[in-house]
């Protein structure tokens, strides 16, 4: 279980980072507030995780592109489905251990299947925008998501807000080292954890930003 972790925690940064360099975020800094944090990283997240599917609409290599990573990391055969194929609807929430924090984000991806194609120019494409939702959440609803097992499949807990800045920006990350020394818990399907890694790590290879193994 352990080798799927230490990619999860660099990765993810690096397609925070994407959303960051894909519009204009606010630098965090230490003592941030819990909700101006987790706002922060609702839009870097996804932005990020949306970043190869941008611009569907305008372009039609862009439109196929997106599309066959769509298919590559969404799409899943299933007989039993209506269409023959079911989509990854893996449900996050991120949040601290401190009390008093609020710093709460529910990271969902496909939770609207309905809703992911549209019509362009070029034929059907992605709705971009539908694929990655995030949304901010107060304690009392994170509390409620965190209890309810239709709404979040893995719950990912930090320490406190200084330890979720502390890092930002950091590339000798290891998941692993972090679990041990209790800077993050994990609760839920822990499967979901090495999917959440594996897309990042594709968009990665998408973008030529790492060289595939």
């Amino acid at each position: 279980m352990h080798a799927g972790f230490p990619c999860f925690s660099q990765d993810i940064q690096r397609v925070m980072r994407l959303g960051a360099g894909d519009r204009q975020v606010p630098e965090l800094v230490d003592s941030i507030a819990g909700p101006v944090l987790a706002a922060g990283m609702a839009v870097l997240l996804k932005l990020g995780f949306g970043y190869v599917m941008r611009d569907c609409l305008l372009d039609k290599q862009q439109s196929e592109k997106a599309l066959a990573f769509f298919d590559e990391n969404f799409v899943f055969t299933d007989p039993n489905a209506a269409d023959g194929q079911r989509f990854y609807q893996g449900r996050f929430l991120l949040r601290t251990r401190k009390p008093g924090d609020n710093m709460n984000v529910w990271l969902r991806f496909c939770p609207a299947p309905d809703e992911l194609f549209v019509d362009s120019p070029f034929g059907r494409t992605i709705n971009s925008l539908k694929v990655v939702e995030t949304e901010v959440v107060d304690e009392a609803g994170a509390a409620r998501l965190e209890r309810d097992p239709d709404k979040v499949d893995l719950v990912i807990r930090f320490k406190d807000i200084d330890s979720i800045v502390g890092l930002i920006g950091r590339e000798d990350v290891d998941i692993v080292g972090l679990l041990l020394e209790n800077v993050v818990q994990l609760s839920g399907n822990v499967g979901h954890l090495f999917k959440l890694g594996a897309i990042a790590k594709n968009i990665e290879l998408e973008l030529g930003l790492v060289k595939a193994a």
